[in-house]
């Protein structure tokens, strides 16, 4: 964090990852528990000096005779595993602003096997960072985080109840053992099933009796006995035909499937679903449940698909796997995290993962791609597809994974036009990267590779090849936005496109069905020239994060609002104002012809 970041941040409203103290004399007593969030969720800063008046943050500076002391008892506390159940290594940084003195502090997150981290010895005393509240977990959030603190697995754990004889499905036992042969021609012929479940762990010795582990019964056991040791659904398919955008949650779906067989079982039956229905309708080996020309749609499908069953959290039992299947989108939702953050999600590396027997289990017959490239896979061949990139939703704080497969392009017939007037020959990677750049107001490296198909590699190097060009800006060497000059003209090309479009009857102007609600009531409280947070407070929102994505960021990309300093997006004195096509759409609002 930078000094001009930090004067930004300072300008506005707390952010999930940034909490302020007055703390002026004294280490405040509810600062370990803000250190306990952090920790616990996705890490932050916390500052003291800093106090909050009236919703805005202001300038209050330690104490300089308490400064030292301050600084010295706050982080041998962290360091004496005695506050809190574990050691944390804060990273101290001192800033002076307004001839005042302020202390900040980096709290990474904790490694998951050392999760929750908790105060004064009671592991009810563990909190999680939600928005910009420090909140204490409850009971099922803090079994979550036990589970996967755990050292041993929980789908190799070995569950004694269920006899290994009456348990198993002979069928997709045998199935396997098929795929397994054929894929694995190096590794010895175990015919016999309870010595090829033993061979590969989905059977262990308890007190020298064989029993079945949990990852054997998701993977292979029969119906009765998933339902058993699972007691909710495996995954509830929904398919759902309109727009995600014109749907409300109580709408009825209109195919709905509710998985509650084994894993194989439930492959199977999602793949005979896609076939029917997706958008270049195929049929597939049911053999091997793999095609030698896989297309790019459902390469992307697979890995999704498959992720949902290999990395959900199975001891979490009061939630469960969902598919919704819009005509616009797939969203894929998870219970449990990743334990990787997005940017090592894109690596493609080993990584620490919750059920490792299933992993491997669906890896070994090339159900699934190999260890750390499957999110890869999934961009990749969206990308491929020409799409909107996926969006890769990992929270940290609810334990829960969700990826949306947007099926709408990313780069416009306007985008074409823009980029074939620049003069300037660009690789599809540069062109998505463009593109993304153009519907947000910024974007970071690995939004950039998430663009361009996963690789950080070809990602960073497209992002110095189009700065060079001048076609990006990177005022902080982290962030990239479109130049004032690059972003007029591709409005312009937009405007044009909008005027040369046919239309029908009177020369009624319509409104794209793109501006959400959330856009047009932002529209509605804007003065003349107004920052973040002076939007925030007259839309009565607390979520910083939610303003930016639904409000903020969605009325730049429709070119509703622009930026007073576009040049200096980070800039402290950034505010923004209405366009003239702002403008326009509210007139036509308050006429009448509008429709959103």
């Amino acid at each position: 964090m930078n000094r001009d970041e930090l004067i930004t941040r300072l300008k506005g409203y707390e952010w999930t990852d940034f909490e302020c103290k007055k703390a002026q004399r004294d280490v405040p007593k509810d600062a370990y528990i803000t250190v306990s969030a952090f920790v616990n969720t996705q890490g932050g800063w916390l500052l003291f000096g800093v106090s909050e008046n009236k919703g805005q943050l202001e300038i209050s500076g330690v104490d300089p005779a308490a400064f030292d002391r301050m600084q010295d008892a706050f982080l041998t506390t962290l360091r004496s595993g005695q506050k809190l159940n574990h050691i944390v290594d804060a990273e101290p940084r001192v800033y002076e602003l307004e001839g005042k003195r302020i202390l900040a502090f980096f709290i990474p997150e904790a490694n998951r096997h050392h999760k929750p981290i908790y105060l004064n010895g009671n592991p009810r005393d563990s909190y999680l960072r939600r928005a910009a509240r420090d909140e204490r977990m409850t009971d099922n959030e803090l079994r979550r985080f036990l589970r996967d603190s755990a050292q041993q697995s929980w789908d190799g754990e070995g569950m004694p109840d269920f006899p290994l004889a009456s348990s198993i499905d002979p069928e997709t036992l045998s199935w396997y053992q098929d795929q397994f042969t054929r894929r694995n021609p190096e590794h010895r012929h175990i015919p016999d099933p309870q010595e090829f479940l033993l061979e590969w762990n989905f059977v262990v010795h308890d007190a020298g009796t064989p029993v079945l582990t949990r990852a054997g019964i998701l993977l292979f056991g029969i119906d009765r006995c998933v339902r058993a040791l699972l007691p909710r659904p495996v995954l509830d398919y929904q398919r759902i035909d309109t727009r995600f955008d014109d749907w409300s949650s109580d709408q009825r779906w209109h195919d709905r499937l509710v998985f509650e067989e084994n894993l194989f079982k439930t492959w199977r039956g999602l793949v005979a679903k896609y076939s029917r229905i997706a958008e270049h309708p195929f049929s597939v080996d049911p053999a091997t449940l793999r095609r030698n020309d896989d297309p790019p749609d459902y390469i992307a499908f697979r890995e999704a698909a498959i992720n949902l069953l290999i990395h959900q959290d199975y001891g979490d039992h009061n939630r469960k796997a969902s598919l919704k299947w819009f005509t616009d989108r797939l969203i894929f939702w998870n219970p449990g995290d990743a334990f990787a953050t997005t940017a090592q999600l894109l690596e493609s590396n080993e990584k620490d993962i919750r059920n490792p027997l299933i992993v491997n289990a669906f890896r070994r017959i090339g159900l699934s791609d190999q260890a750390g490239t499957g999110i890869r896979s999934i961009l990749r061949n969206w990308r491929e597809l020409g799409r909107r990139p996926p969006q890769i939703n990992n929270d940290k704080t609810d334990k829960a994974f969700e990826l949306i497969l947007v099926n709408e392009p990313l780069i416009t017939e306007a985008m074409q036009r823009f980029q074939s007037d620049l003069g300037v020959a660009l690789t599809a990677e540069q062109a998505a990267i463009l593109a993304m750049a153009a519907a947000q107001t910024s974007m970071n490296l690995t939004d950039a590779a998430i663009a361009s198909g996963g690789n950080i590699r070809i990602a960073h190097q497209a992002l110095d090849y189009l700065c060079h060009q001048q076609l990006l800006a990177s005022p902080d060497q982290a962030t990239y936005s479109l130049p004032t000059a690059i972003r007029g003209r591709l409005e312009w090309i937009e405007n044009q496109a909008m005027d040369q479009a046919p239309k029908s009857g009177k020369a009624t102007p319509e409104v794209t069905p793109e501006v959400t609600p959330e856009v047009m009531r932002m529209l509605s409280i804007m003065q003349g020239d107004m920052n973040r947070a002076q939007i925030m407070a007259a839309l009565e929102l607390k979520d910083e994060k939610h303003f930016r994505e639904h409000y903020q960021q969605a009325g730049m990309a429709h070119g509703v609002i622009e930026m007073t300093i576009p040049d200096k997006p980070r800039s402290s004195k950034q505010k923004y104002r209405i366009t003239a096509k702002g403008k326009t759409l509210l007139e036509q609002t308050h006429d009448g012809t509008a429709t959103s």
